[in-house]
């Protein structure tokens, strides 16, 4: 699954229900509590940031920020620690190591990862803008690494992700989730809920479309 979730901790219940809403066009401007979002001069990135990150599960919907954990773009030197994440989670699908180094040369600015007290990545988020809708950011996959699971990481990376694009235009979400992720489903429902606006589901690419063994997979849009 191109955009299965790693760490959820939502009913699936309290989540799911009411998932499919009719569009509507609001904006994703200022609905987050504004933190930073560390991002450490280097070579592939020098620029400072400041972001806004917000709980994604029911452990943290209290508000509390998971202890220790920050923000930043994905360096080059990361691509082998993406892999291994997507390794380890056992649902994503494994792209190749050259692909995740390249993902973090060639898009680091729409893309995302969480980093523990020595620097080292323990989840990501890979996005990109689509060509023919530069307001629109497609999060092509989200994983979390075992340990870290259950904290709301995954909601605080895309709430991160989406208040660093704001200002460049973005106001859309879209992602892909075959029928039966329901972890996914639930996190990307509770997104919306989050920054206020809705959440639709249309079908986009059948398993025929697939060349190997392929689920289907939907596709959801948050925001305008």
């Amino acid at each position: 699954m191109h955009s299965t979730c790693t760490d959820s901790g939502l009913s699936v219940a309290e989540s799911v229900n009411g998932v499919i809403s009719p569009s509507v066009v609001v904006r994703l401007k200022g609905l987050m509590r504004p933190v930073k979002e560390r991002s450490t001069p280097t070579p592939d990135s020098a620029e400072s940031n400041t972001a806004t990150t917000s709980p994604d599960v029911a452990a943290t919907e209290s508000g509390s920020e998971p202890a220790a954990i920050e923000f930043r773009r994905p360096r080059i030197a990361d691509g082998r620690r993406l892999w291994q994440i997507a390794r380890d989670s056992q649902v994503l699908d494994v792209n190749s190591g050259y692909a995740y180094v390249l993902w973090c040369r060639d898009f680091a600015d729409t893309s995302v990862v969480a980093t523990d007290d020595t620097d080292r990545p323990v989840g990501f988020v890979t996005g990109y803008r689509r060509p023919d809708s530069p307001n629109t950011l497609f999060v092509w996959q989200v994983a979390v690494d075992a340990d870290q699971r259950g904290r709301g990481v995954a909601g605080h990376m895309l709430d991160a992700l989406l208040d660093r694009l704001e200002p460049l235009g973005v106001t859309r979400l879209e992602t892909t989730v075959s029928p039966d992720n329901e972890a996914s489903i639930a996190m990307f429902t509770a997104l919306a809920r989050r920054r206020g606006t809705h959440i639709t589901r249309t079908e986009l690419f059948a398993p025929d479309d697939f060349p190997d063994s392929h689920l289907a997979e939907d596709l959801y849009t948050i925001g305008e």
